[in-house]
């Protein structure tokens, strides 16, 4: 897009001045882009946006952290301070996990993505992670897809089931991570939710909630998720991944998101190497 371009040609800049061959090259240009565009968006938005690390990182604990690293000292290049302003996002994997609680330790906070399972709800709060996302509409698609049918009821929406469980075990346990619903397909799903302490919305479907004359009605509240009847559960690396193989949904859909986005970086990668033989 042209209104971006300008943005693109200062992070290839930033990368000839500090790298000497392609490879790091590409890598560098990236990352700025990355940063550049955090740094943009916080000028017109008060509160924190969130710079995604590169999927192919998602099962690699130490690679995860020395890249939030890099990208954390970018952020104060441009006098950003990330702990105020940033959540790195980075998979909900059993190594993703661990290095967000290593970084959320050294004040340095997350947004835990590609939620599907409540094992990683679970492990999330343990590592007193910042904020997650569960995806309401992947999970949905999931089980339309495997069921067959054209959709389901918002009270039985698999999607929105996941996130009100998530929203309740937290309230009733008191932790603090907060629970940000994402991924949304029809304005049923997000008054569905109602209440949760954040929901991310594309343009659509806020256009459509701006123009709608529907009752919205709490569907969450601290209150009531005290009195759920959850149980309290904690899971090591191997009941983790156990947990998570018993659910077919969030085993397919992680590898599945995390694939699609390494195919988009790659797509990114090789545009960047282009532009920079330009």
């Amino acid at each position: 897009m042209d209104q971006y371009k300008h943005l693109v040609a200062s992070s290839i800049a930033y990368a000839k001045e500090k790298a000497t061959n392609e490879d790091d090259q590409v890598k560098l240009a990236l990352e700025k882009l990355a940063v550049t565009f955090g740094a943009e968006i916080l000028k017109i938005i008060p509160g924190r946006v969130s710079t995604e690390l590169d999927a192919r990182l998602s099962y690699d604990k130490e690679a995860t952290l020395a890249k939030c690293k890099e990208l954390y000292a970018m952020y104060e290049e441009v006098g950003i301070n990330p702990r105020e302003k940033v959540l790195f996002k980075i998979a909900s994997t059993w190594e993703g996990i661990q290095a967000a609680k290593e970084l959320e330790a050294e004040g340095i906070h997350c947004n835990l993505t590609l939620m599907f399972g409540f094992p990683q709800a679970v492990a999330c709060a343990e590592a007193k992670i910042t904020l997650v996302s569960p995806f309401v509409g992947r999970i949905t698609d999931y089980w339309k897809k495997e069921k067959g049918v054209a959709g389901f009821d918002p009270e039985e929406d698999p999607g929105v089931l996941s996130v009100r469980t998530i929203y309740s075990y937290y309230k009733k346990f008191g932790y603090e991570t907060i629970v940000m619903g994402a991924s949304f397909r029809s304005k049923a799903q997000v008054l569905a939710l109602a209440g949760c302490d954040y929901l991310t919305i594309s343009p659509a479907l806020l256009s459509e909630l701006s123009k709608s004359t529907d009752a919205v009605v709490t569907k969450l509240d601290k209150e009531s998720a005290q009195k759920s009847d959850l149980q309290k559960v904690s899971y090591d690396e191997k009941t983790f991944r156990w947990e998570m193989g018993k659910d077919q949904c969030a085993t397919a859909k992680v590898a599945e998101g995390i694939v699609k986005f390494a195919e988009e970086t790659k797509k990114l990668e090789a545009y960047k190497k282009k532009k920079l033989s330009e």
